[in-house]
């Protein structure tokens, strides 16, 4: 018996997490090693080899016509070229945890967003499921020692821009979806990252007179697995998630998915850079699971209410 696109869009949302809240571990090994914006360059430039290496292996076609180019490049612009620029430069002046707090907010903007341009309709509950998940993940960054007073304003500012153009992206794409082909959508967003991140590499180099710093993580063994899965999994496969969840899940949804990345963050460093876990984190873990859990199921009570269903008829 197959499965359902609901359920597999289900399990697309959280593959999706598994994946982005592995790559954290990932992106603190390989900044270690070269600059941030080499990092997204060498990232988006592996991302964009291994697309065209299935393209010719499983023969896809792709269907975009130049029409279709400026209708989804709005969608490229938000997610990957301004969510990892914004995030790259807000990290610059903010502490990892003071971002994540910031981060966090991203379900609260989605629903902002879907209800404004896509009328989707929320009710108390749900949002109260929310700001549960939400609350969640500010509880361990909190216990973890931050120290609001400290924040730096442009850090602050940049990275709700961030936060804000991922949330952007999950309604713009939750539109297109509906219209264009999971697999345009996807070739089109890490065509668009390929040549934004490695132009402002390549100018940054220039720059400075050293473009052959732009291969450093190429160099080091840890760096290169590194960048091989932000750049296979990380990009290229999490585009397929993302959009293919989309295309069967409301934005508000799958935006409370992403909270899930944050709690994988952390178990990830405690397997593999030996962090330490305290009880806040398993506390605020908890509150993670119950809000994603429960945004979902009031939705489909919402959903299943006959009075619901005789309105959309």
């Amino acid at each position: 018996m197959g499965f359902s696109r609901t359920f597999l869009a289900y399990l697309s949302a959280i593959l999706f997490s598994v994946i982005i809240g592995l790559s954290f571990m990932f992106v603190k090994l390989s900044i270690t090693y070269a600059d941030p914006l080499d990092v997204l360059a060498d990232r988006f430039s592996i991302a964009f080899v291994f697309a065209m290496v299935v393209l010719v292996v499983r023969r896809i076609k792709l269907t975009l016509h130049w029409r279709d180019i400026g209708v989804l490049l709005p969608l490229a612009l938000l997610n990957p070229c301004l969510y990892f620029l914004t995030q790259a430069l807000g990290l610059v002046f903010l502490p990892a945890s003071e971002a994540g707090i910031i981060q966090a907010m991203l379900p609260v903007f989605t629903l902002i967003l879907a209800a404004l341009f896509l009328r989707e309709r929320t009710n108390g509950m749900q949002k109260a499921a929310t700001a549960v998940s939400v609350l969640g993940v500010v509880l361990i960054f909190v216990m973890n020692g931050v120290h609001f007073q400290r924040a730096k304003w442009i850090g602050m500012s940049v990275l709700f821009i961030s936060t804000f153009t991922y949330a952007g992206y999950n309604v713009r794409a939750r539109t297109m979806a509906q219209k264009f082909r999971m697999v345009d959508m996807t070739y089109l967003m890490i065509f668009g990252g390929f040549l934004s991140f490695n132009g402002l590499a390549i100018g940054n180099h220039l720059i400075h007179g050293n473009l052959s710093d732009l291969f450093v993580p190429f160099t080091d063994p840890i760096a290169l697995i590194s960048i091989l899965y932000l750049g296979i999994m990380a990009s290229f496969t999490t585009f397929f998630l993302s959009n293919f969840a989309l295309s069967e899940l409301e934005a508000s949804k799958f935006g409370v998915f992403t909270n899930l990345t944050t709690i994988i963050s952390i178990f990830s460093g405690v397997l593999f850079l030996h962090e330490h876990l305290f009880y806040y984190h398993y506390i605020g873990a908890l509150m993670v699971v119950l809000g994603v859990v429960g945004v979902n199921k009031f939705h489909l009570r919402e959903n299943t209410h006959p009075m619901i269903e005789k309105k959309n008829e």
